[in-house]
């Protein structure tokens, strides 16, 4: 849900942000750009920064980062050449000058041009894979010393291009010899190393006729958020765009599959997946795969590795009803071809549910889903998942739940009002979050209503995707000591807030084009002991090993993000009789997980991710390629048989649902799966004996 953002909106006049910058007729506006821009962030960011040569220097990295971050055009001679500007940019943006953008924009041109002839030439024959060689994917590689050495990046970026397609390829025509009733012409090794030449090649003649079609303005985006995103990564510069694109770009949402997704190091990264939509229904698109390649359908599958986002988005958005493929790479290596029927989101599955659990005890444990902290703005008497979770906890209270699960897991936030109310089920009065601008008093927001809708145990589910609403609900739980916080070893970590900004209140004066907008983060959130949420998130009191352990995410994954601080904590009360079970209760689960077969294996698997991470070499020869394929999918299809069912864990809908699901075909089977996968789900099982020990 975008629109918790009006919640958390500052309402500041526009006379106290126009500095009177005036433009003349007949001007881009470039000028002023960098201005205008560095004084609204100078004035409302959060943590800005002084302008000066240290400054220059990141950004002069930054924007090479940007540009170049594979190191696949420019050479050592370029980046000494651009060097000359390195302490120039903080005197350029404060003078709105161009001069080390323009010379870039020159370099990069030219050897755009002499890299197309590179691969053209490399592509014309042949290549040789039973060789021993290896390909270097390090970030931190330098540049390529001269043309020559370039080139010879080239030629083993596209080797390798080139052989894990024609390894797919291979897997295909395999089984094609060995189904009896095929009737297609099995394909020799030559031609489809022939054929998979011919289709990197008009891949890459996409991407270039890609980059060469970028303009000026589009390119100066690219620089202008190079020093944006120093400030942190969310404070972003929006260039004027129709208003279809511009809230792909805002909102980075794949209309359509329901994923949202973030540009890379030249990969498109999937970052979350929207509750209810057609990929999380699907099931096997995940946070953090990568986007390798996207078909229409049965159609040839276009390679998008190095495409800007809003190509990509252009390609994977379609009608309802008709199927795109998605050829990914997971954490662990394997790659994976993902089918998914476009559709719009089903909202019955974005919202709050529940059934009760019960295992081997005879204790009722109430589950309570939240996906989102929803709320709709602009309807009046509107769904809101505060009035949700009000009508789920009040109907597993009936019907005798003695203990409560509530799952905020991959929930990444949401309306700031709704998780203030939600937190006030369950404490008596007092404050909830605290939020602070630069150079101002916190502001805290409170549960005013005295009285506790849910007086029973508690325990919250959290993961890595657990972000903004999900980690002050869990933090204030914690505070409070009203309950036990399991999960990761850590939430997300966002803890910022960010405003959007129409450049053009900034000048006055006629005859001026549109500048554009600029996101600016202008707020940080603090729990009530007075510990930001911003990069460290929430901790649980109980952590359990996962796919994510040994691996950064959420925040820490960021670059610049903004730093952890303390301000003065608020005044509340601790629940000090809950708080003396709840030793004993971690101190049982933490014996129960370190014994754990399962988590053993969970744990060994998230060593195989950081490892599969931090790999950079990767062989060119095609039968040690094939053979690590292989290996990687063994013990990828080994680990998956671990998450078997609980037999002894019994799923019931509650008797208020029931009717309602009897009903509707459609709910009663999305609601049989839901408690299919709940039944495998290792985490709800030990979380489940949490539940128990707290009654």
């Amino acid at each position: 849900m975008q629109k918790f953002i009006k919640v958390l909106m500052v309402v500041v006049p526009v006379s106290l942000i126009s500095w009177g910058f005036i433009l003349k007729n007949q001007n881009t506006g470039e000028e002023v750009l960098l201005k205008v821009i560095k004084e609204n962030l100078d004035y409302m960011h959060f943590a800005p920064l002084e302008i000066n040569d240290e400054m220059s220097e990141r950004a002069f990295d930054h924007y090479l980062e940007f540009v170049d971050g594979n190191k696949r055009f420019l050479i050592q001679s370029d980046v000494d050449e651009l060097s000359t500007f390195k302490d120039k940019i903080d005197d350029e943006t404060i003078n709105g000058n161009y001069a080390f953008f323009n010379k870039s924009l020159d370099v990069l041109t030219n050897r755009i041009d002499l890299c197309q002839e590179f691969y053209r030439e490399i592509l014309e024959n042949p290549f040789n894979f039973e060789l021993i060689d290896s390909v270097n994917f390090d970030e931190d590689l330098p540049f390529a010393k001269d043309e020559m050495e370039l080139k010879t990046r080239w030629h083993k970026y596209l080797k390798y291009n080139v052989m894990t397609r024609v390894a797919t390829a291979l897997k295909v025509e395999e089984a094609k010899s060995n189904d009896s009733s095929n009737t297609e012409e099995i394909k020799t090794f030559e031609q489809i190393e022939k054929e998979t030449r011919e289709a990197v090649l008009k891949n890459h003649d996409d991407w270039f006729e890609r980059l060469k079609k970028l303009d000026r303005k589009e390119r100066l985006t690219t620089y202008v958020n190079a020093i944006t995103t120093l400030y942190d990564p969310h404070t972003t510069y929006f260039p004027p765009a129709d208003k279809e694109n511009f809230d792909i770009r805002m909102s980075g949402q794949l209309q359509g599959i329901g994923a949202q997704l973030q540009e890379k190091d030249g990969y498109i990264r999937v970052t979350s997946i929207v509750p209810g939509s057609p990929s999380a229904l699907q099931g096997e698109l995940k946070a953090n795969d990568l986007i390798l390649k996207v078909a229409q359908g049965k159609e040839e599958a276009v390679d998008i590795v190095n495409a800007r986002i809003d190509d990509a988005v252009k390609l994977i958005r379609g009608d309802k009803g008709t199927e795109v493929r998605l050829t990914v790479k997971k954490p662990d290596g394997t790659v994976k071809v993902i089918p998914i029927i476009r559709d719009v989101v089903l909202l019955e599955e974005t919202y709050a549910k529940s059934v009760m659990l019960k295992d081997k005890s005879k204790d009722k444990i109430g589950y309570l889903y939240l996906p989102s902290f929803y709320a709709d703005f602009n309807a009046e008497g509107g769904r809101s998942s505060s009035m949700d979770v009000k009508k789920e906890l009040e109907k597993l209270k009936k019907e005798g739940a003695k203990s409560l699960i509530f799952d905020l897991r991959n929930n990444g936030g949401g309306s700031l009002q709704d998780v203030v109310e939600i937190a006030g089920f369950f404490i008596d009065k007092g404050p909830v979050v605290q939020v602070k601008a630069r150079n101002r008093d916190p502001r805290i927001l409170k549960d005013e209503d005295k009285g506790v809708l849910w007086d029973l145990p508690v325990v919250i589910m959290v993961n890595e995707f657990s972000a903004s609403a999900s980690e002050i609900l869990a933090a204030a739980i914690q505070d409070y000591g009203r309950g036990i916080i399991v999960g990761s070893h850590t939430t997300h970590g966002k803890g910022s807030v960010q405003q959007f900004f129409d450049l053009n209140r900034s000048i006055r004066g006629k005859g001026y084009p549109d500048l554009g907008a600029l996101k600016i983060t202008t707020q940080k959130f603090y729990r009530v002991n007075g510990g930001a949420t911003q990069l460290k998130g929430v901790t649980p009191d109980i952590i359990w090993p996962d796919n994510y352990t040994y691996i950064p995410t959420g925040e820490k994954e960021q670059d610049n993000s903004l730093q952890w601080d303390k301000i003065e904590p608020a005044n509340y009360g601790v629940d000090k009789t809950r708080m003396s079970k709840f030793k004993s209760t971690v101190t049982a689960s933490q014996n129960r997980i370190s014994e754990s077969p399962i988590f053993k294996e969970i744990d060994a698997n998230a060593i195989r991710w950081k490892e599969q991470r931090d790999k950079t070499l990767f062989t060119l020869n095609l039968k040690q390629y094939q053979d690590e394929v292989e290996r990687n999918r063994v013990i990828s299809d080994e680990y998956k048989k671990l998450f078997k069912p609980f037999e002894e864990l019994d799923i019931k809908t509650l008797k208020a649902d029931e009717d309602v699901i009897k009903k509707d075909s459609t709910k009663a089977v999305r609601a049989e799966e839901w408690h299919k996968s709940l039944k495998k789900d290792v985490y709800l099982y030990e979380t489940i004996q949490v539940a128990e020990d707290l009654i």
